[in-house]
């Protein structure tokens, strides 16, 4: 299972998945502005392997931060904060990963500025080790949903790519193969840049998981034909009422999902719900340049030049067609979601089960 992201010896490691599946490159950053173009790029992409990218980016960018005390520091690091934070919008993880940087070093404000700048090379490490974990407990809450024999249908890449190891989604598979459960996966090709069909294929076969590669449009039929026993797709932001944003096409998967009653699931780690928008009108959307959508992988041309293109990255899908989202505190309707920032809440009694 391979790593998105590493640090290594003062350089922060990347896997290229802009050269998957063809070519396994790795890139290595020595300067903050580098992680912000690999972000920026989608050499690595999915929401909580850039909120990993963006604490390693910071805690390379605080090394160059000349200070004498704590508060010029921080000052020195708001421009990096800034940039770090304008790189993707939808995804959540990158606004989590600051704001986690910030609270953690204001309760360190008596340690030298060297103190503070190795601490952030820790705390950058604890953020990978810590969602690395998450994703492995989501993994055995979300098994519980696959019967054996049953059929998945997954939507881009919410794999261990798209993480700092594991996945959300693929999580749940990996962890039923463990268990000895037989099933197979049909995986959208997710245009335009295909993350369903370079990435989340190249994951499963890896991983010597029964996989079937189709078409972003062919979904609609598969259900209707009655193949897809269920549906697991990741996100990259979800408000407090459970209403989802995930790669472009979920939504229309979701409402497909209501017609042919099969189950939608969302899998979450609590760092991609963003407890401080109410509803899916707040999240904003990430529209990308059209050579994505004129051109094939960047290279050959598939549309008349000068075409309009809308090239809209992601969709919100509304709560009421999600039948659970998996974290790693449980599965929860999405209608208790609000409920888990509570204090003493009792988790027991508000997961659901299969």
């Amino acid at each position: 299972m391979s790593r998105s992201i590493e640090w290594v010896d003062g350089k922060v490691i990347m896997l290229d998945q802009s050269k998957l599946p063809f070519e396994v490159t790795y890139i290595k950053c020595t300067d903050y502005r580098e992680v912000e173009d690999c972000i920026k790029t989608m050499k690595i992409r999915g929401a909580p392997a850039i909120g990993i990218a963006a604490a390693m980016g910071i805690a390379l960018g605080a090394r160059d931060v000349r200070a004498g005390n704590f508060d010029e520091f921080m000052k020195g690091l708001e421009p990096i904060f800034d940039e770090i934070l304008s790189t993707r919008p939808t995804a959540v993880n990158i606004r989590w990963a600051v704001e986690r940087i910030r609270s953690f070093l204001n309760k360190k404000k008596d340690e030298t500025v060297d103190s503070l700048k190795e601490h952030l090379i820790d705390e950058s490490q604890r953020i990978l080790e810590e969602d690395i974990e998450a994703n492995r407990t989501i993994g055995r809450y979300g098994a519980e949903f696959i019967r054996d024999g049953s059929t998945i249908l997954t939507h881009c890449n919410a794999g261990s790519l798209a993480t700092g190891g594991y996945g959300t989604a693929t999580a749940a598979m990996f962890v039923a193969k463990e268990q000895g459960k037989q099933f197979r996966v049909f995986v959208d090709e997710t245009r335009p840049v295909l993350q369903g069909a370079r990435l989340t294929t190249w994951e499963l076969m890896e991983e010597g998981i029964p996989v079937t590669l189709i078409t972003d449009s062919t979904a609609g039929a598969l259900m209707k034909m009655g193949e897809i026993d269920l549906v697991i797709v990741g996100t990259d932001r979800t408000a407090r009422n459970g209403d989802v944003a995930n790669k472009i096409g979920t939504y229309t998967l979701a409402v497909l999902c209501k017609e042919h009653k099969i189950p939608f699931y969302v899998a979450a780690p609590l760092s991609s719900i963003d407890f401080t928008i109410s509803s899916g009108k707040n999240i904003p959307i990430e529209e990308r340049g059209p050579e994505e959508v004129t051109h094939v992988l960047g290279t050959c041309q598939i549309a008349p030049d000068g075409v309009q293109v809308r090239n809209i990255a992601f969709d919100v899908t509304p709560h009421k067609y999600v039948t659970a989202i998996i974290t790693e505190k449980g599965a929860f309707r999405p209608r208790d979601l609000k409920k888990l920032i509570k204090v003493n809440v009792d988790l027991e009694k508000l997961r659901i089960k299969p």
